[in-house]
């Protein structure tokens, strides 16, 4: 894919990145700072294979992101973006998400990640398409999935933005797939680390791993 994928189509270009070891350890939960790493090396675009089979209609999914500014957990919700949670789960699970980076940080708006390449055009190599409802609204700890300016409402590959607005009045276009459950201070910690004039952050935040619960 060489398209950009951002809430509001903005073009991002990210500084290349150096390597990191595998040693780097989150900082306490809650202690309100991040700690100090090297973006990790990008990856290849792409790769990835879409899941065919949808999630356990009965059971909750939730997605752990361990990060070096703490953790988050994201409850999915699979009523509103059935197809797009299995594939977050199956990326997941095969490690897709581990040692990428959040590539676009706007204060007071979004944080955005889930590209392997850290540049805001990569993905998974393919699309899931969940619409979302038409009164739909982006709010305080909402997540939802960029999307290219030419997609059609809800598609969404593996990027994802965090809203760190109280209400940041997108379209209802970006398919909503659940929302932060446990560690909204470390989202909006990671909201504070961005250059509004480029939005790109202003020190690198390295999601080290997204672990899948049930219950």
């Amino acid at each position: 894919m060489t398209r950009a994928l951002a809430p509001l189509l903005v073009v991002l270009a990210l500084a290349g990145c150096g390597g990191s070891s595998d040693d780097d350890a989150a900082p306490a939960a809650g202690s309100g700072t991040c700690q100090a790493v090297e973006a990790r090396a990008p990856r290849a675009d792409g790769g990835a294979t879409k899941p065919t089979v949808l999630l356990a209609p009965d059971v909750t999914y939730r997605l752990v992101f361990s990060t070096n500014c703490g953790d988050f957990t994201v409850t999915l919700d699979q009523k509103t973006a059935p197809k797009t949670s299995a594939s977050l789960v199956a990326l997941a699970q095969n490690g897709f998400y581990d040692g990428t980076i959040v590539h676009r940080i706007v204060p007071g708006f979004v944080i955005q990640g889930g590209d392997p390449t850290g540049t805001g055009t990569g993905g998974p190599g393919y699309q899931t398409i969940d619409v979302p409802p038409p009164d739909a609204r982006y709010t305080h700890g909402v997540v939802a999935m960029a999307k290219a300016g030419a997609d059609p409402p809800g598609a969404a590959g593996s990027q994802f933005f965090v809203v760190t607005g109280a209400d940041v009045g997108l379209p209802a276009e970006y398919a909503i797939v659940g929302e932060v459950t446990d560690g909204l201070e470390v989202v909006d910690l990671i909201g504070e680390l961005g250059d509004p004039a480029t939005e790109q952050p202003t020190e690198p935040v390295v999601v080290g791993s997204v672990t899948v619960s049930e219950g």
